[in-house]
């Protein structure tokens, strides 16, 4: 619901905005309306106005501003009606939203009181610690490699991915290491994070590739992003990436702004 009400504000401004702009024009615009008939393909354009006739004045394809600024005109008297109509109606279920909301009904209780209610509607919190109990099936390759450890408390293979799952435990991005998911071609793929956007409930992918210096390693992992993209798993929206290599190390600023945009922290 918050997204929801989040989105509905956001529309309100750039309505107000819009019609004002449109209702600056409404005294600028010439007499008559726009008639367009077309023959064969070929549009033909008339002003109709008082005095004019129901089929109104030919415009000759000469005065092509005139015609522009009647099709402006119509769409203005349009668009102001309608606009107007869309903001009202938005102002007023906000409000109603505002005050109405099932999910208050949980949050307005005690902290003991919520402690012993199962709600129909998950809050994000709970939603995020259920997500985070839920078994998945892990890499079984080499669990012995996995000795740095992380703010949470689990372990990871490597420096630089203990300074990521730092990164998100921080940021309050909740994340499964190594998780399995199943390719279109039959493959198990474990990519090293799986991010829950807990505001809209989508899961993200995040790979690190620190050793792209070595030619196997990229060939290794060019295999693997085209088997991501036939999975329906896609660089720059549901796939994440960072990398280094001797010259180029780890941008952890640069990584962390990125998350606080993408999951709009």
């Amino acid at each position: 619901m918050k997204e929801i009400l989040k989105q509905m504000d956001k529309r309100i401004p750039l309505l107000k905005q819009a019609i004002r702009r449109a209702e600056k024009e409404i005294g600028t615009f010439p007499e008559g309306r726009l008639r367009i008939s077309v023959n064969r393909g070929c549009p033909r354009y008339y002003r109709v106005s008082d005095g004019s006739g129901h089929s109104g004045e030919y415009i000759s394809k000469g005065d092509m501003a005139l015609v522009r600024t009647l099709a402006q005109k119509d769409y203005n008297s349009e668009f102001v009606k309608i606009a107007r109509k869309e903001l009202e109606r938005l102002e007023k279920s906000i409000k109603q939203l505002s005050s109405e909301n099932a999910n208050a009904v949980y949050d307005d209780l005690s902290e003991h009181r919520r402690k012993l209610i199962r709600p129909y509607i998950p809050t994000d919190a709970l939603y995020a610690e259920a997500w985070l109990k839920q078994p998945f099936k892990t890499n079984p390759y080499k669990p012995e490699e996995k000795t740095c450890d992380t703010n949470r408390g689990d372990k990871v293979r490597t420096k630089s991915e203990g300074f990521l799952a730092n990164m998100f435990y921080d940021l309050g991005i909740p994340y499964r290491y190594e998780e399995g998911i199943r390719m279109v071609n039959g493959n198990m793929r474990f990519p090293d994070f799986t991010l829950l956007k807990v505001k809209t409930k989508e899961e993200f992918y995040f790979e690190h590739l620190g050793r792209l210096d070595l030619a196997s390693y990229r060939a290794d992992n060019f295999i693997k992003m085209d088997e991501y993209r036939a999975s329906g798993i896609y660089l720059g929206k549901n796939l994440l990436v960072s990398y280094e290599v001797g010259e180029s190390p780890l941008d952890l600023r640069g990584i962390r702004k990125m998350l606080v945009e993408i999951f709009e922290l």
